[in-house]
């Protein structure tokens, strides 16, 4: 029988605590994760304390870092059963829940690890952050050329228990330089007496310990593997990255990205558990710097006062147009932005998009111009030549800012999700007003 929440609940409180461990024996990784997501700290603790070794270590790594750092807290008065836990962790993961520790605490749990698992744990937390080493793991199985096919399924599986995947065999020279890679479909197809050797292509893709974690998005994208292998500059075998690593990473990649693209500073974790402050900072930099931007449009409006005295109905306008501009500009800063992240256009390409965005947003301005001179003709027929003019500059000039402010960030070495939509609907305001404005006094006169 499956434990639902309530019932888990209940046993708790009753204590059938034999009863509750025999119902979870059956339950998978994924189901227990999902359940305990909104349990109370004390909750969480004891589902782990009957958990088995290895239910433990898989439902650990589907938690989020908050309920990671409660459990870990949690069995911090029971050593034993949180050394157990840590070194039952595979490497990857325990390397990506240490990255995020404060440096003092993350030490404190390395010690608690067996020399063996130290060692792999503090060579991970040594590459760069953010690159492809914190993500690799040194479980695999690598076998030697010279091999027969029946040898090699022997090591296997003397070897591969603990291997991340067995989906792909490495294969070494004596120095553990990797001389290709093989599936295990290949292996098991093959004929017993068969040299591995004659199984070989010497064609593989690899990845460096030191790249960035991008790359190796780009590259399982590109090659549509399940695990790839990270080697040294000399050409030595790790480790391994598999795809739900990847997945993990493009997940961040792109919460982080559209935290940017809202003005936020830094992405929060959980924002139910998040400290005020903390959500406060994230969003407060952007947002005051967006204050001052927008003096800007003030002035503007201010350097116009006779021509607003004189034509009221211009105001009427001025949400709708300065609005159009920055939407329009959010629009293709966005579609600039992904497309620069899915590879499909290139830095380079930038001058080749100006003449279509143009043109694309010379139609959408004119479409615009249309509906608003509706508009206008109940509203204020006298200043529907003005209004039509600048809906079709502004849109165009929006636009042109929302396409190119990516790339000027690309070159910059700055992440194009900084062009984010307050910042190109802020500067669309500023021009769209000094636009609508400035035609409005010449075409009245003033």
């Amino acid at each position: 029988m499956q434990v639902t929440k309530p019932h888990f609940l209940d046993l708790i409180k009753n204590k059938k605590w034999r009863e509750l461990k025999r119902s979870l024996q059956d339950m998978d990784a994924l189901d227990l994760s999902l359940m305990v997501e909104n349990f109370s700290k004390n909750d969480k603790i004891i589902l782990f304390r009957l958990l088995s070794r290895e239910q433990a270590k898989n439902v650990f790594k589907m938690l989020s870092q908050s309920d990671q750092e409660e459990v870990i807290e949690g069995l911090s008065e029971n050593s034993q059963k949180l050394s157990r836990l840590l070194n039952d962790i595979e490497p990857d993961d325990r390397t990506a829940f240490f990255e995020d520790l404060p440096r003092d605490i993350a030490q404190s749990f390395i010690e608690m690890l067996s020399p063996e698992e130290r060692k792999i744990t503090v060579q991970l937390l040594s590459y760069p952050k953010d690159s492809i080493g914190r993500l690799m793991t040194p479980e695999f199985v690598a076998i030697k050329e010279d091999m027969s096919v029946a040898k090699a399924f022997e090591h296997i599986r003397e070897f591969g228990q603990d291997s991340e995947t067995l989906n792909v065999i490495y294969i070494i020279d004596n120095d553990w330089k990797l001389i290709d890679d093989i599936s295990i479909k290949d292996l098991i197809l093959a004929s017993p007496e068969q040299q591995v050797s004659e199984l070989l292509d010497h064609r593989f893709v690899f990845l460096s310990a030191k790249d960035d974690q991008e790359t190796a998005i780009q590259v399982f994208k590109d090659y549509d593997r399940e695990a790839m292998p990270v080697l040294s500059e000399e050409g030595v075998l790790l480790g391994i990255v598999t795809f739900d690593d990847i997945l993990d990473v493009i997940e961040e990649e792109s919460t982080e990205d559209f935290h940017k693209f809202g003005s936020i500073q830094n992405a929060s974790k959980n924002p139910l558990k998040e400290r005020i402050l903390i959500l406060y900072k994230n969003r407060i930099v952007w947002l005051v710097l967006l204050v001052f931007m927008n003096v800007f449009s003030g002035a503007a409006l201010a350097s116009f006062e006779d021509v607003i005295q004189q034509v009221v109905a211009l105001v009427f306008f001025l949400p709708l147009l300065i609005d159009s501009g920055g939407n329009a500009g959010s629009q293709s800063a966005t579609l600039m932005i992904r497309y620069l992240a899915l590879g499909e256009i290139q830095l380079s390409d930038w001058y080749k998009l100006i003449g279509r965005e143009l043109l694309v947003s010379f139609l959408l301005g004119l479409t615009m111009a249309a509906s608003v001179a509706a508009v206008a003709s109940f509203r204020a027929p006298e200043v529907i030549v003005v209004v039509c003019i600048a809906m079709v500059i502004n849109v165009m000039l929006g636009s042109l800012i929302g396409m190119l402010l990516p790339f000027i960030f690309t070159k910059l070495k700055i992440d194009p999700a900084t062009a984010s939509a307050p910042l190109v609907t802020s500067l669309a305001d500023i021009c769209g007003v000094l636009i609508y404005f400035s035609l409005a006094a010449r075409y009245f006169g003033f």
